[in-house]
């Protein structure tokens, strides 16, 4: 499974479908119509259900690792900071 011990993955699991709920969401700023009003919902359903089943499949193809990390790392909101790096911590003694 590549490493999400880097980048954007390693503070959260779905960093491309938060991106595109935050555009749809300057749209719906943007142009606040009727349309828009109604399709946001709509929408944002969608994605969270289409990354569910991603995790579903993630979970069948790499097992154990991808309920590590799916267990150290959020899904929609990112905590920044080491907490939730996995692996070994970089420097200092065991338990530091």
């Amino acid at each position: 499974m590549g490493s999400p011990r880097r980048g954007v993955y390693a503070h959260v699991r779905h960093p491309q479908y938060i991106a595109f709920l935050g555009i749809l969401f300057g749209f719906l700023l943007q142009w606040p119509t009727i349309l828009t009003l109604a399709m946001f919902p709509l929408l944002v359903l969608m994605y969270v259900r289409l990354a569910r089943s991603e995790e579903r499949d993630a979970l069948r193809a790499f097992g154990t690792e991808y309920e590590r990390y799916a267990t150290i790392t959020p899904a929609w909101v990112p905590r920044f900071g080491r907490h939730n790096v996995p692996g070994p911590r970089h420097g200092g003694a065991a338990g530091a």
